[in-house]
C-alpha cells in the first residue's frame, strides 16, 4: 500500500487514532547518554476549515510518562521533576489555522503549570490512505521539536550536567476523517 500525494483534507473535525499514534521524547542524562521514553496518554484537536487549513490543539498527560523503568518514572513524576500533582499536563495550541503541505512548521503556545512559551515543530506530511478496517480516510503526520525545561520551571534544582535542559519531542500522529 502506498501513501497518496494528497495534501488536502476534508473539512471537519478529524479524530486521533491513538492505536497508531505516539508521543515520544529524548533527554540526555549525565551528558553522556540519552534516555528515551513516551507519554501513553494524549489527545488532539484537529479541525480542518473549508480553506483546507487546520486548527490544532493537543494535551499530553504527565502521569502517563513512561521510560520502561518504574523507579525512574516515579521519580520523574514527583515534585523533583514534572510535579504531576501540580502540573498534570502540557497543552499545545496553535493560535491561527495552519496550511498543510508536504513539509511545514507549526508554531504554537505550549503551557505547563501556568507558564506559556512558544514552541515550533517541524512537521512532515505522511499522506492519506483509506484504512480497510474502518473504510475511512486516515492522515499521518510526524512532528519534531525541542523544549527547554528551564523555560517551564521543570526540575529547577536539577543541574544541566545531570539532566539536559533541552528535551527533544517527536510525535507520530494518525488522524481519522470526520
Amino acid at each position: 500500500m502506498t501513501t497518496s500525494e494528497q495534501t488536502t483534507l476534508a473539512a471537519g473535525s478529524w479524530t486521533l487514532d491513538a492505536a497508531h499514534s505516539s508521543v515520544n521524547f529524548t533527554v540526555k542524562h549525565l551528558g553522556i547518554s540519552k534516555v528515551r521514553g513516551r507519554f501513553n496518554r494524549f489527545e488532539t484537536g484537529f479541525v480542518v476549515n473549508e480553506a483546507g487549513e487546520a486548527a490544532i490543539e493537543a494535551t499530553i498527560y504527565f502521569d502517563s510518562f513512561d521510560t520502561g523503568n518504574e523507579m525512574r518514572d516515579g521519580h520523574v513524576r514527583s515534585a523533583d521533576i514534572l510535579d504531576v500533582a501540580n502540573r498534570p499536563h502540557l497543552t499545545f495550541r496553535v493560535p491561527e489555522p495552519v496550511a498543510l503541505a508536504e513539509e511545514f512548521e507549526v508554531t504554537g503556545e505550549a503551557t505547563i503549570g501556568g507558564i506559556t512559551k512558544p514552541v515550533t515543530l517541524a512537521v512532515e506530511w505522511g499522506g492519506v490512505q483509506v484504512f480497510p478496517q474502518d473504510n475511512k480516510e486516515h492522515a499521518g503526520f510526524t512532528a519534531a521539536g525541542t523544549i527547554k525545561r528551564s523555560e517551564f520551571d521543570v526540575a529547577p534544582g536539577m543541574p544541566n550536567a545531570m539532566l539536559s535542559d533541552k528535551i527533544a519531542i517527536e510525535l507520530d500522529i494518525q488522524l481519522v476523517a470526520p
